[in-house]
Parts: C-alpha cells; structure tokens; sequence
C-alpha cells in the first residue's frame, strides 16, 4: 500500500523539522515543494508532499498517518 501525506507549515526552521521527521521514518520526497503567501496571516508558507510503501496493511481513512 502506499501512503500519502501533505505537509505544511510557516517558513522557518519548523517546517524543516517536519519535512527531516518524515524523512527519517522512511517517507519519500514526492514532487517539488512549494511556497505561497498566506495574506490572512500576512506569513510565508511552505508545503512539501511526501509517500510511503508499507506493508502488510490495509488503509483506512482513519489512520494517522503520520504514525506511520
């Protein structure tokens, strides 16, 4: 099965953190990472998608992902 996640955050050392977690639990880099500007909140905002084959599992929408 392959899973996906989308991660998101403001443009400091935090999302970094995230993205590098991710990494390290075996998730992959899918595509580029993207940046946009949050007006609401008048901040920059990063995102970056990230997949990962796991096996022996079913997916249901309740699992979280993230601890995966």
């Amino acid at each position: 099965m392959k899973l996906y996640r989308f991660l998101t955050g403001p443009d400091d050392a935090t999302f970094c953190h995230k993205v590098t977690a991710a990494l390290n639990k075996g998730w992959d880099l899918h595509g580029s990472p993207t940046y946009a500007f949050d007006a609401a909140t008048g901040t920059m905002k990063c995102g970056q998608a990230v997949v990962k084959k796991v096996k022996g599992k079913d997916y249901h929408p309740d699992m979280k992902l993230s601890e995966q």
